[in-house]
C-alpha cells in the first residue's frame, strides 16, 4: 500500500477551502452564461473543499447515507475510486 501524502499546511488548507466556496458561490452567476460552465465551476469548488474539510466530507457522507442515489451520482461525477470498487463487486455479486 502506498505512503499517502503528507497534507497540506493549516494556512493552504484554508485557502483552498476558501477557494472552492467562493468557487461554488460563483457557480450561478458562472451558470447565467451560455452552456453547462456553472456545473463544472461548481463542482471544482466541492472538489476543493471535499479534499480539504473533514467537516464537509461528514457531512457529505451523511447526506450520501440519507439520499443513495445523490451519493452515486456524486461518486460518478467526482470520479471516485471507492465508487468504481463498488460498482465492480456489485457486478461480480449479480453473476
Amino acid at each position: 500500500m502506498p505512503n499517502k501524502p503528507a497534507p497540506p499546511p493549516p494556512l493552504w488548507r484554508f485557502i483552498l477551502i476558501l477557494t472552492g466556496l467562493v468557487l461554488m458561490v460563483g457557480a450561478p452567476i458562472v451558470g447565467i452564461l451560455p452552456g453547462p460552465g456553472g456545473i463544472f465551476v461548481f463542482a471544482a469548488g466541492l472538489v476543493l473543499v471535499l479534499r480539504n474539510s473533514l467537516w464537509a466530507r461528514r457531512h457529505f457522507a451523511r447526506i450520501k447515507r440519507r439520499w443513495p442515489w445523490f451519493g452515486d451520482l456524486a461518486d460518478r461525477a467526482l470520479r471516485r475510486r471507492s465508487a468504481a470498487r463498488r460498482r465492480q463487486k456489485k457486478r461480480d455479486s449479480a453473476r
